[in-house]
């Protein structure tokens, strides 16, 4: 057998890597001088539990490599699918990355991000050659799990998490539900809580994959149609407990999404636009769970549901 190494087209090489998508994180460090450096990657991956280490890799080239060689901690912030300016702008080369971004000092200064799907302060374990990159390899001294849905990179384009179609589809000839026996099949309210279940089994994971939670996205949608609602307002209409309220207003605001008129909130610009994403899943669901009812029936539906609406 020959021991001639394979001559590689680079190119062709990293769009076959490309098939495999991965989650895109921004990892960060500061030096001992104060330095700081933050670099956009999805080389990020587990590697044990006990002790917990995970590892990720830099390019040897990389300005921001002597930081994350002499830094004692670094930190990996898993980006949530609504933060691909906050990926391009640490994938992007200038002078100071950090120039307009909010974030918090963690172990170590590491900088941490609001608003990740999750994030891992770690403990510089182990630096490993590998090739034209280091392979650094991290030991967990806390993380944050915020369940937000993450940001996704397939075949160089950002991508986000939606259901496989074969979780959501029901087995043909299989019955919605064995359950629907005796005087459960007569009593509206199993049957109602049964319908709302099912239909957010599919409607759910794509309103997350924006990368809003529910709180967040619901409060969006409502002030789409009533703009210039107070706290109180708020509470009405979304039907949540205040603290939740204030914590989803405070992340909206810092998203840029909605600002504060005279003691009421309204949508920004780039509120409104995200509202009408949520607005477009929502209509796709509804059109799609629907559609084999007529006008006059959805129409009967709506009043009836607002019948019962109205008895509350």
């Amino acid at each position: 057998m020959s021991s001639q190494e394979t001559l590689f087209d680079s190119r062709a090489f990293r769009r076959a890597l490309g098939n495999f998508a991965t989650g895109v994180t921004i990892v960060t460090a500061t030096a001992p001088d104060g330095t700081r450096a933050g670099v956009t990657a999805n080389s990020f991956n587990s590697v044990s539990l006990e002790p917990p280490l995970i590892l990720w890799s830099i390019d040897k080239r990389s300005s921001s490599q002597a930081v994350f060689e002499q830094a004692s901690h670094f930190a990996v912030n898993i980006l949530a699918a609504d933060q691909i300016e906050l990926s391009n702008q640490f994938a992007r080369p200038r002078d100071d990355k950090f120039e307009g971004v909010a974030f918090d000092s963690g172990i170590g200064g590491a900088p941490l991000f609001p608003d990740c799907a999750a994030r891992f302060q770690c403990e510089l374990h182990q630096q490993v050659d590998g090739g034209d990159h280091v392979i650094l390899i991290g030991k967990v001294m806390a993380f944050d799990d915020f369940g937000r849905s993450p940001l996704l990179y397939h075949q160089g384009a950002y991508s986000m998490v939606l259901p496989h179609t074969r979780m959501t589809q029901k087995a043909e000839g299989q019955p919605a539900s064995s359950a629907f026996q005796g005087r459960l099949s007569h009593n509206l309210y199993y049957l109602m809580t049964q319908a709302v279940r099912g239909y957010q089994a599919n409607y759910q994971p794509k309103q997350l994959a924006t990368g809003l939670r529910t709180s967040e996205a619901r409060m969006l949608m409502v002030l789409e149609n009533d703009a210039g609602l107070s706290l109180c307002d708020l509470q009405r209409e979304v039907a949540m407990p205040m603290r939740e309220i204030e914590e989803a207003v405070a992340i909206l605001k810092r998203k840029g999404m909605v600002a504060d008129a005279e003691e009421r909130y309204v949508l920004t610009p780039v509120g409104v636009d995200q509202a009408e994403e949520l607005w477009r899943i929502a209509r796709e669901q509804q059109e799609k769970v629907f559609a084999e009812f007529s006008e006059g029936q959805v129409e009967t539906f709506k009043q009836m549901l607002k019948a019962v609406i109205a008895l509350g």
